[in-house]
């Protein structure tokens, strides 16, 4: 008696705020309905809303009245509704006949009372579960200490309840062993309508408050708050047969012996171990057991490094003489790049489900120490997969993210990945979210690192369900992680599961964790195993014998020595063997490595004249279009006509003809699909019918290729790093990606610095990513105006001291050797190449700079337009100036727009003949033999480098060191010298007359010739 009062006293606060209507609130509250079952209603045999209040109503009747208005007030008479809303509230008899009632209204408000309280268990129930193995937390919102026991009975220890007398819910101690008719509401019951209170509540206990919290009455949903609790509530659901606990005795045993070893072996190495929580092994494997029962063909895993090397070889199954040998600290690595710590790696995996009998392929993604970064990777990689395969609802292809529960609530990635998940471009039909929930960061405890009473509230934002668990209860968490599988299946929604856990060893196995959490890590250390705890009760239960369990785990023991044994004889580390997302037979043609070689990028004149003609067209009957856009169309079939084009139209072009060739292209980014200039309009919009659109890019040709764009959030480091791993799953698609403005790509500079340019070193991972940069200054001030392009250039890989061995195939050779490529194209023409030869070319770099200048997006270059892309032409590296050798005295190099600023300069001030103005098309990496080709041309013309951006920014750092080693050995005074803005720390003004000084200053600076060289 005395645990009811307990229970339902700390129920009460929460419940009673949220239950039933009153007068101040005529509806239910959002979400209400989704306790109410839809039979309710279908019970009766007439129309209630037409029966009106009678006199001396019977018992039975006044039930069934009211659960038809517990689920709709609207389903009752006026009077009835008035009734319920009186007796609900507590109000003396009165109106409406409540009087004439007599001893009905005791029975409406009993029933309330019993609705209101199961209603409680629902809503808080997880505020009171035994979650923590330690016993230690509490997230109960009366503030009581908590004292639970692992695997113990209820034992909350709280202050004094008050008396059941004094009015609970209406209820009083006496009612304990009165029958109540079960709401409709509820599956406590199972096949009886009615039950004691007494067992009322001790069902309610053990759906609700043993080690399983179940959070999801925000939802709302009506079907899906059902299946949950029908999923929780139904009495003797968790049950398992003895095959079942047999495997989750084995995984367990796996899980722990595997870290127990390493421990053994390398105690004094970090490992960033499982132990804690081991059962995130069974967890992970229950979740892909019940998935591919349902169909999932493949599973894509991405988490953080802690339980890393366990998930890798117990669930992916990597081999175990890999993982051991790069413990060896005499082990060399291979010529593929610089690697990764072991913790980082992810791998691939093909392998039989034995409960499924179906085989089901693993990737589980590499990831930096910038733990969550990895989350909206996996995204793109799944919804990569899912396309390719025409799997349009994620029955065949799926997520897992693993995560811990500080990075969770902490990191802001998460809530970006959430964000995409129901987004139709970026949905993967569901992913279900593990948080390894330590209860402690590295060394910050959970008051410190973060606002809410769980880690996993951020996944409340899209209705997704949390499933909290006591990790020391294998056989809860193989339960919840199934009901979680099944969810993803029935409804193609996230779902969280929250292993509360702890970490027996620090933030690795060499910190000392007493420094910042004395007691608890003291608690820890008399903590007993789960492996422990758990053999022990199937054993006494019967499952296994005592000598089938130590056979069982001397197996396990032989196969890790074995193994152990075997990776002693790895000398070298070959990183592809952890290559998590492998391209199979790309690289080779009839077995044999691909030529560095790459066709020509041009196509014909007729078939760029068939591509503009259908970018000038709406390919829809009765489609109306926008006037303004009307005029876009005809200028574009005027330039077709004309066989020019402008930035929209190269475009347009360069993604058409790949289509054409059965390529597919997605072009992701904020308000792509019309651009943020107004330019590219690939998605047409009826202007009299919502959501009517052409995309007339999708009929280029009958067999051509699909084609993707879509704007997305307002993200950025989520949605690159979704494109980026939609990229990871086929060389054979061309997927871009734009920034609004190219200054806004700082906020996904972890996506850009760790998985983008450094993947291939780390990770072996080629990517042919395109990332579009709208860049240039134009007095727009410094947020839209520099795309960084110093970062970018700072990160490549060339040697600037060097001068690279000139071959035949010297230019694709480069491309191969480097991490990626910065490009700032100054023609359509050449942003046309570009974009052809990512795929023609034999291998992926991803290209990391493509620097749009927003003025040649929106309006066409000086005089004379630019031509379509010639025929049988490449990428134009380096473009030169037609100067006369013997009449130039300055030759200045330059990249991008300020092209156009220095030759409409140089023709006001007379010098054509004087200056040469050569473009530098492509960055990094850097055109070596084309830029001393230049300068050999005009032996006697001092050099000027020219950039727009300030002096500490943009190209000079990167390109000065460069043309020193491209023109040597001429003398040290000769390096071209600087023209452009002073050292900033802003990338540009806010004030537009400045901004004009600035331009005039640093075109002075170009055209300034020496002493003796008339002007």
């Amino acid at each position: 008696m005395h645990r009811f009062r307990t229970t339902v006293s700390r129920l009460r606060p929460l419940a009673a705020a949220q239950t039933g209507p009153s007068q101040s609130q005529p509806r239910p509250p959002a979400g209400a309905g989704s306790f109410m079952a839809p039979r309710a209603s279908r019970a009766l045999n007439s129309s209630p809303a037409a029966r009106p209040f009678p006199s001396g109503a019977s018992s039975n009747y006044v039930e069934e009245m009211f659960s038809a208005w517990l689920e709709n007030p609207g389903n009752v008479h006026e009077s009835w509704d008035v009734f319920f809303r009186n007796a609900n509230a507590g109000a003396p008899q009165g109106p409406a006949g409540v009087g004439a009632l007599g001893g009905s209204q005791s029975t409406v408000e009993d029933h309330l009372a019993v609705q209101s309280l199961i209603r409680a268990y629902q809503v808080r129930g997880h505020h009171v579960a035994q979650l923590d193995p330690l016993g230690i937390s509490c997230v109960d919102l009366d503030d009581a200490p908590c004292a639970v026991g692992p695997l113990s009975p209820v034992s909350h220890v709280v202050s004094p309840a008050p008396s059941l007398s004094a009015g609970l819910y209406g209820l009083a101690e006496e009612d304990l062993d009165q029958m109540f008719r079960l709401p409709t509401t509820t599956f406590i019951g199972g096949s009886e309508g009615s039950l004691p209170l007494r067992e009322i509540v001790r069902r309610l206990e053990m759906a609700y408050c043993q080690h399983i919290g179940v959070e999801f009455m925000f939802i709302n949903d009506v079907d899906q708050c059902r299946w949950i609790r029908q999923k929780f509530e139904t009495p003797g659901v968790m049950q398992f047969s003895l095959e079942e606990k047999r495997t989750l005795l084995a995984r367990m045993i796996r899980s722990t012996r595997f870290e127990e070893f390493l421990q053994r072996k390398w105690s004094s190495e970090k490992r960033f171990g499982l132990e804690g929580c081991e059962s995130l092994i069974p967890a992970l494997k229950t979740i892909i057991d019940e998935s591919s029962l349902s169909g999932v063909e493949s599973v894509i895993m991405g988490m953080p490094h802690r339980g890393r090397l366990n998930v890798l070889a117990n669930v992916i199954r990597k081999e175990l003489d890999q993982i051991f040998c790069q413990f060896d600290s005499k082990l060399e690595a291979a010529d593929e790049g610089s690697g990764d710590v072991k913790y980082h790696l992810g791998t691939y995996n093909k392998r039989m489900n034995r409960v499924s009998d179906r085989e089901v392929t693993m990737s589980l993604m590499a990831n930096p120490s910038h733990l969550e970064a990895v989350d909206p990777v996996v995204q793109g990689k799944t919804k990569a997969e899912q396309f390719y395969c025409g799997d349009t609802e994620g029955q065949r292809v799926m997520s897992i993210l693993i995560h811990g529960d500080a990075a969770f609530a902490g990191q802001g990635i998460v809530y970006e990945t959430f964000h995409l998940s129901d987004l139709p471009s970026y949905t993967t039909h569901g992913t279900v979210h593990v948080v390894v929930n330590n209860q402690i960061g590295f060394t910050t405890d959970p008051r410190m690192a973060r606002s809410s009473p769980y880690p996993t509230d951020v996944a409340r934002v899209v209705n997704a369900p949390i499933f909290h668990v006591n990790a020391d209860d294998p056989e809860a968490v193989m339960y919840v992680c199934k009901v979680a599988a099944e969810w993803r299946t029935a409804f193609h929604k996230d779902v969280v599961v929250d292993l509360v856990s702890y970490r027996r060893n620090g933030h690795n196995e060499i910190d000392e964790p007493m420094f910042t959490q004395p007691l608890m890590y003291k608690r820890i250390r008399k903590q007993r195993g789960v492996l422990e705890k758990f053999a022990e009760k199937v054993i006494g239960e019967g499952v296994v014998t005592t000598r089938a369990y130590e056979e069982e785990v001397a197996r396990y023991d032989k196969i890790c020595e074995e193994a152990y044994a075997r990776s002693k004889d790895e000398k070298i580390l070959h990183i592809k063997h952890w290559l998590d997302s492998p391209w199979p037979d790309f690289f080779t043609v009839d077995g044999q490595p691909k030529s560095l070689s790459c066709p020509s990028t041009g196509i014909s004149e007729e078939e760029l004249g068939h591509i503009g003609s259908v970018a000038a067209s709406v390919p829809v009957e009765d489609f109306k279009i926008h006037g303004g856009l009307s005029r876009v169309l005809k200028g574009r079939a005027n330039m077709v006509s004309q066989r020019v084009c402008d930035w929209a139209l190269g475009e347009y072009m360069a993604i058409g003809s790949l289509l054409k060739e059965g390529i597919h292209v997605r072009l992701s980014g904020q308000d792509v699909e019309r651009g943020t200039f107004s330019h590219r309009h690939h998605v047409l919009h009826d202007q009299n019918v919502d959501k009517r659109i052409c995309i007339p890019m999708n009929f280029i040709s009958p067999d051509q290729a699909p084609y993707t764009v879509c704007n997305s959030s307002l993200s950025e480091y989520g949605v690159l790093g979704f494109e980026l791993g939609f990229a990871m799953a086929s060389p054979n698609a061309l997927v871009l990606w734009e920034a609004q403005f190219g200054d806004f790509h700082n906020t996904a500079q972890c996506i850009i610095d760790q998985f983008i340019s450094s993947g291939q070193s780390k990770w072996v991972r080629q990517n042919g990513i395109v990332l579009l940069l709208p860049h240039g200054l134009e007095g727009m001030g410094p947020e839209h105006s520099s795309a960084r392009t110093e970062r970018f250039l700072q990160m490549c890989n060339d040697d600037p001291d060097v001068f690279p061995t000139l071959t035949e195939d010297f230019a694709v050779r480069q491309l191969f050797d480097c991490n990626w490529i910065v490009v700032n194209c100054s023609t359509p023409a050449n942003f046309f190449h570009v974009l052809r030869r990512q795929i023609l070319q034999p291998f992926r770099k991803p290209v990391s700079d493509v620097r749009t200048a927003v003025c040649l997006i929106t309006s066409p270059p000086p005089p004379p337009p630019p031509p379509f892309p010639p025929a049988a032409t490449h990428f134009r590296r380096l473009i030169p100036d037609d100067g006369d050798p013997e009449k130039v005295k300055r030759v200045v190099f330059c990249s991008g727009k300020i092209y156009y600023e220095l030759i409409r300069e140089r023709e006001n001030r007379g010098l054509k003949e004087a200056v040469a103005v050569v473009r530098v098309e492509q960055l990094s990496p850097f055109p070596f033999d084309l830029v001393k080709a230049e300068t050999d041309r005009y032996p006697t013309a001092d050099l000027v480098w020219c950039q727009e951006e300030h002096k500490n920014q943009g190209y000079y750092d990167y390109v000065k060191p460069r043309i020193r080693t491209a023109i040597q050995p001429w003398p040290p005074a000769s390096p071209a010298r600087y023209a452009g803005r002073d050292p900033a720390a802003a990338p540009a003004t806010g004030n537009k007359p400045t901004h004009l000084a600035e331009l005039r200053r640093l075109l002075d600076a170009a055209f300034h010739l020496e002493a003796g060289q008339v002007e």
